[in-house]
């Protein structure tokens, strides 16, 4: 008697390949956003470094004072310092960063985009003020110093002293 041989898969291997590519599928989607996240966080570092550039610029270019931080087209500071060539400013959000005088302790990072209670596009300026070796707070600083901080939405808060 000849015997037939059985083609295809048990069932044990199909469900071995599938707890696998779950598995795969699972670390791929706990990995990207934490990717995405300390992307952005990059570009927030990168972007105050860029306006602690500008601002420096412009000290230079008006006897060492310090630029008025508004918003808005009609800032001149924004227009020929921050905007050269067509280039924006904007969170990675895609928001215009927004600028905040401060004196006290930088707030956590909070992304909701209601004015007054989100900080995802903020940057806080403290004149007179310099990074302090506490997370996010500012120490008293000579009178032409100034130190520019920013909420990491990975938690913590990048700070530049001028």
């Amino acid at each position: 008697m000849k015997t037939l041989k059985q083609r295809g898969f048990t069932i044990i291997e199909v469900v071995l390949v599938l707890a696998i590519a779950g598995l795969i599928f699972l670390v791929v989607f706990l990995a990207v956003p934490a990717l995405q996240s300390s992307q952005r966080d990059q570009q927030r570092t990168s972007d105050l470094s860029r306006l602690q550039t500008s601002v420096e610029n412009y000290r230079s270019n008006n006897k060492g004072t310090l630029p008025a931080f508004t918003v808005g087209a009609d800032n001149a500071f924004m227009e020929k310092y921050l905007r050269t060539g067509g280039e924006s400013f904007n969170s990675p959000s895609g928001d215009e960063y927004q600028f905040l005088a401060w004196t006290g302790t930088v707030p956590a990072y909070d992304d909701r985009n209601i004015v007054g209670t989100g900080n995802s596009n903020a940057i806080y300026i403290a004149t007179g003020k310099k990074c302090a070796t506490a997370e996010g707070t500012f120490a008293t600083a000579g009178t032409r110093d100034y130190a520019v901080a920013i909420p990491l939405e990975g938690g913590g808060t990048a700070c530049q002293n001028n």
